[in-house]
């Protein structure tokens, strides 16, 4: 898995408990995801449709930085298929595992647009002549 993004846990960022929010992982993951998606398909109209079961198995502090990892399963037609992990950056300790989210790409009508992707390209690539 290879990790793109890092956040550091803010104040701002904690549950009650004093503990990372779940509702603001799942907004750096969708952010995160959506970007990803959008650069590898190279759609700026990209959604997501589908996000599977969500496991927390550890949790962040403020003051932790957590590091976010996604990995593609598969290219569809219309979609992308990607795999995440958030880990804690010093510990490498597993806070979140999303198994699977489909990210569509749209048309200026809101239907599924086929992009014609079907292998993850890298920026170097993009840019060799």
């Amino acid at each position: 898995m290879r990790f793109h993004t890092r956040k550091w846990v803010k104040p701002e960022d904690l549950n009650p408990n004093g503990t990372l929010f779940g509702g603001r992982l799942l907004q750096f993951i969708d952010e995160e995801v959506a970007i990803y998606a959008i650069i590898q398909l190279e759609h700026t109209r990209t959604v997501t449709k589908y996000m599977s079961e969500i496991d927390f198995v550890s949790s962040a502090k403020q003051g932790d930085i957590i590091e976010i990892g996604i990995d593609v399963l598969k290219f569809g037609n219309s979609s992308i298929t990607l795999t995440c992990s958030v880990r804690n950056k010093l510990t490498r300790k597993t806070i979140i595992v999303v198994d699977k989210i489909v990210m569509v790409c749209l048309d200026e009508n809101g239907n599924p647009k086929k992009h014609g992707k079907t292998e993850i390209e890298y920026v170097k690539n993009r840019l060799e002549d």
